[in-house]
């Protein structure tokens, strides 16, 4: 199950970490981001020695969603060395996260 991420312990899970970093923005009310829980959380344990995969509530976290330009949700960012490298808005199947897990790493 993908941890949730918030403002305080961001530097040091994301900007410190030598492993390549996903974070889903998400929101409790949001239907798309309900469809795509399944897939974070099963993607979370299949490369969970290769990248740390996090969850942040946008209405818990507005801070860390708008560093990251957050406008719709489910976005999704990755991140090397603390760094976005790439950045997908809106529902995405399991398939098309892991095929872009492989690519960036």
């Amino acid at each position: 199950m993908a941890k949730h991420i918030t403002t305080e312990d961001f530097d040091q899970e994301v900007t410190h970490s030598d492993k390549l970093v996903m974070i889903d923005f998400f929101a409790e009310w949001c239907g798309p981001c309900k469809m795509l829980a399944p897939a974070i959380d099963a993607l979370s344990s299949e490369y969970e020695d290769k990248v740390k995969i996090f969850k942040c509530d946008v209405d818990n976290e507005p801070e860390l969603a708008g560093q990251f330009g957050v406008q719709s949700i489910p976005t999704i960012v990755f991140l090397k060395d603390g760094e976005l490298v790439d950045k997908v808005v809106g529902f995405q199947s399991k398939e098309a996260l892991a095929d872009k897990l492989n690519k960036l790493m």
